[in-house]
């Protein structure tokens, strides 16, 4: 940008800007020009000195340290030092207790860890001029349904991280187990992690008038989702769905898995999302058999899974069991029906979301989607 004084020659600028740079510069004037007895002055160090050799002697130290050492850790990577700082702000103790609060298998240590960050930056008071306190951002009306004294020092309080955390786990499960209830009954459709984090946002009424994540859920769904990578490591292995051993018979006479159980890209959609079930390749028409005893819960079109059985097994080990059979081209029997294990209920088609014949098998245990391989009497 032009200076609105006078433009200086470049041999003026130069001189004026070394002599800015040292104060302690000397003069042009010569020694036999000074007054008589004064002594010339000793030159200070000159700005090569104070800046760049110091920058020049650190690089130097630090290219032979990397020659010594053989390079970066293998581990480095560019933004892992954001990850770690993000992480550090997680006190240790608070650790163990994302690890206890993510109690069903949509909730995450990472998810719960995510949700505390966008909502506080784990900051105890964030200064709002709302009654939210804690971490976590509890109201008063909300820690009466979710809080508990969880670490046991005799309090209930949202502003102890402990029972903070927890009533988070809580709270998110419960929305976890509401929305796959509706999701098995076709009610909504999407990621069960959207959905829950939807119905957290806005509340579990938007998300099934919308029957999908509603608009106004989407912008805590990205702050949240950004945040997840930081706090990745806090996420322990995947747990099992259950007391999987081999209590349920086959739907299908052949068990060829076209697709199985996990993250999937959807072959119509695009979307990278959890395929909560097992996709059996069978041909149009073929036969498909209750998996085990138990009463139809729902049997009806729905719009992604196109024809749509739900039955319900009753309680293994305390929890209640179902499966689900979808993108049938009939359903054979009807709701409130009692069937024995392998009788006839529908056929096998591509109706739904679907780009062939086949069946969609899912296990639904204690409210959530397993992995229904484990359950199946006989493996391909």
């Amino acid at each position: 940008m032009k200076d609105d004084g006078a433009v200086r020659a470049p041999a003026q600028e130069a001189a004026a800007s070394a002599e800015a740079a040292d104060p302690a510069r000397e003069s042009t004037v010569s020694p036999q020009q000074k007054p008589a007895g004064q002594r010339p002055r000793r030159r200070g160090p000159g700005p090569f000195t104070l800046l760049v050799l110091p920058s020049l002697v650190t690089v130097c130290a630090v290219a032979g340290f990397l020659v010594l050492t053989g390079g970066l850790p293998a581990d480095w990577a560019p933004g892992a030092d954001a990850e770690q700082s993000a992480a550090g702000r997680v006190d240790d103790t608070h650790r163990p207790w994302l690890r206890e609060a993510a109690a069903c298998t949509v909730v995450t240590p990472s998810l719960l860890a995510a949700q505390i960050d966008q909502a506080t930056g784990w900051r105890a008071d964030t200064g709002r001029l709302t009654d939210e306190q804690g971490i976590a951002g509890f109201t008063a009306a909300q820690w009466r349904t979710w809080g508990k004294d969880d670490d046991g020092n005799g309090a209930s309080s949202p502003r102890d991280p402990a029972d903070a955390i927890m009533a988070l786990g809580r709270q998110d499960c419960s929305l976890a187990r509401k929305v796959t209830d509706l999701r098995t009954e076709g009610t909504i459709n999407g990621e069960l992690v959207d959905l829950t984090l939807a119905a957290y946002a806005v509340g579990l009424r938007e998300v099934t008038e919308a029957g999908r994540v509603p608009a106004g859920a989407r912008t805590y769904l990205s702050e949240v989702k950004e945040l997840l990578p930081r706090y990745k490591t806090f996420d322990q292995k995947a747990q099992s769905g259950g007391p999987a051993d081999a209590i349920l018979a086959a739907p299908v006479t052949t068990l060829v898995v076209t697709s199985p159980y996990g993250a999937r890209q959807h072959p119509l959609t695009g979307v990278t999302k959890l395929h909560t079930g097992v996709d059996f390749g069978a041909p149009q028409g073929a036969q498909v058999s209750a998996a085990r005893q138990g009463q139809v819960v729902f049997a009806a079109m729905t719009e992604a899974y196109g024809n749509r059985i739900v039955i319900d097994h009753g309680t293994i080990d305390g929890k209640r069991l179902e499966s689900t059979y979808s993108h049938l081209s009939s359903i054979d029997i009807a709701v409130g029906q009692t069937v024995p294990s392998g009788a006839p209920i529908g056929r096998v088609g591509s109706t739904g979301l679907s780009t062939g014949p086949h069946l969609h098998f899912e296990v639904v245990y204690d409210g959530y989607y397993a992995d229904p391989q484990p359950w199946l009497a006989v493996h391909s």
